[in-house]
Formats: structure tokens, sequence, C-alpha cells
């Protein structure tokens, strides 16, 4: 038995922020960004737009692609680090938008990694027999997390949600996950806050150390493909489209060179939203199977990294 992505749905804000836009705040230009990180524009949460209603329209999209409705759910795993608030999880508040109660709904924080890891943990859940019809979201609002005036950071980010539906199948489906995580490396890219006696502590803007975050990053994403692909009984060459985390170009690039793919064979949105962390996989995956390009039969590989570090990859046949 499989668990196979039967539908997908993305949702992107309508505020749209150029690198135009961010070199009027701080000393960049659009040319300096888009050589280093291959990004053009990235989209920002409306006002009182909070990561469920991101992940809400998300996941309408999904379920209509999958032809199912939303009372056959039976499972909803939100992959977010930017959580409407402290508790309870974003995904018990999704579950009450949807108007359907009573199935487990639970949040997995791993940073740009949520979306592989809840997806992972989903696909267990339905091989298993334990659910029928799950829904994998990832939805960020990184713009609350972003000091604007930070040139390092504020090119980067931005927000969205893309969201998967699964069901169980004797045909095909996911064939390969692994996870990976090493705490040592904690320090290089974080957001350390916390609420304690009802004040703010610690800085409420995220940091990362660049260089350090992307020589990690690519040697990570390279080694757990082979990994994934070995455990599969896949070559690489039988790949037809790999969808990394959309954090930077440069990382995609190196990626895909590691695996031995061409650029032809990898879907690449990072230039119309940036790094939507958790929610950045599906929303390119999202618009790879609705523009054709992933078709019926093909095999996919998705993989991403986060702060942790925690990072993986899942491999499926579609």
């Amino acid at each position: 038995m499989y668990a196979r992505i039967v539908g997908t749905g993305s949702y992107l804000p309508s505020r749209v922020v150029s690198n135009q836009e961010i070199a009027e705040r701080v000393e960049t230009s659009d040319e300096w960004i888009f050589s280093r990180t291959g990004i053009r524009e990235r989209h920002i949460a409306a006002e009182g737009e909070m990561t469920s209603d991101m992940a809400l329209k998300a996941i309408e999209a999904a379920i209509a692609a999958a032809g199912v409705s939303k009372e056959e759910i039976d499972l909803l795993i939100v992959a977010t680090t930017t959580g409407d608030q402290v508790f309870p999880s974003t995904a018990c508040i999704l579950q009450d938008k949807l108007g359907v109660h009573g199935f487990p709904a639970f949040d997995v924080q791993a940073v740009c990694a949520g979306f592989i890891y809840a997806l992972s943990t989903a696909e267990k859940f339905v091989k298993t027999g334990a659910s029928k019809c799950a829904v994998v979201v990832g939805a960020e609002t990184l713009s609350h997390l972003v000091n604007w005036d930070d040139r390092g950071t504020c090119i980067l980010f931005g927000d969205g949600a893309g969201a998967v539906v699964l069901k169980p199948s004797a045909e095909t489906g996911i064939l390969a996950t692994h996870l990976r995580a090493d705490g040592r490396y904690r320090h290089i890219l974080k957001a350390d806050a916390k609420v304690k006696y009802g004040a703010l502590t610690g800085s409420p803007w995220l940091y990362m150390e660049g260089n350090a975050v992307f020589k990690f990053a690519v040697r990570a994403l390279a080694d757990i493909a082979v990994e994934t692909l070995e455990a599969a009984g896949i070559e690489q060459s039988e790949i037809d489209w790999l969808v990394p985390h959309q954090a930077n170009i440069r990382i995609i690039e190196s990626t895909a060179k590691h695996l031995g793919l061409s650029m032809d064979k990898v879907v690449v949105t990072v230039a119309e939203h940036g790094n939507t962390s958790a929610a950045s996989i599906p929303l390119a995956l999202d618009t790879a199977v609705r523009d054709g390009r992933i078709k019926a039969g093909h095999k996919v590989l998705m993989e991403g990294i986060g702060g942790g570090f925690a990072w993986g990859s899942v491999l499926v046949q579609f």
C-alpha cells in the first residue's frame, strides 16, 4: 500500500513586494538580489491575514483538485514556524475554519524542512491504514519575523501556503522518505525570541549566517537525495523532476549539479515568491502539476532543509 498524492493546491497573498521596492529601503538593487538569489519578488500577507487563512485557501484548492470533500478529511498536519498564536496549534484553528472536527490535527515545526517532515509523517498514517484522506499543508507568514532593515535577510523571504491530499493506493505513490536533523548547527539559522512572564525575551528577528547555511545545505541535500534514491532502488537518471526547497537559486543549482541533473529537470519558482519556508515545496509542486510538467507516472524527488538543522527528502511516483 502506498500513500498517493491525489491533489495539490497553493495560495499566495495579493501584495507583491519587488526587489525595487526593497532597494528603496535598504542599500541594494534588483540586479544584485537576482544575481545572488534568483528572486525577483515576494508576496506579503495582508494586515490581519493569518497563517491559517492562507493554509485554508491552499487546502480548498487541493481538495477541489483531488475531487474530495472536506468531510472526507481524517488527518490534518500543518507545517509552520509562524503559527497564528502560541497555542492551540494552527492545525486546530484551521480545522475549525474548515468546519470539520474530531480527527487528529497537529502542527510540525521543522522550518524550511517542515513540509517534508509533515508529508513523511502523513505517509505513515496512510500507509498503515490509520488515515484514508490526509491533508498536509505548509504555510508561513515569515514577513512577521523579518527585519526589513536587514539587507541580509529581508531580500529572501515571503509568505504563502501549499497543500497536498494523500489517499491510499495499491499502485503508486510515495516510494521512500528520509529525515535527518543535527542540533549542533542550531545557532546559524534561528529566531530565538520567546514569551516569558508576559514579555518577549530574545531577538524577535530571523537570524542567518548565509555562507555557513549555504555550505551545509548543499552537502546535506545532495547526500540525503542519494540515500533516498538508493533506498527506493531508483537511479538518478530515472528522476523526472526535482522539486527542491525554494531558498536560493545557487543552492538549487548546486544540489542539481551534485545529483547530475540538468536544470530543465528542476522545478524553480523562487523568482516569483522567494523563500516561503515550509510553503515553498508545495507551492512549487502545485505550480508544476497545474502547468502540466508533472504527469502521471513521473518520479518526483522533493527535498528541503531548514533551521535546526532539519532536512529530508521524499521520492514519489505520480
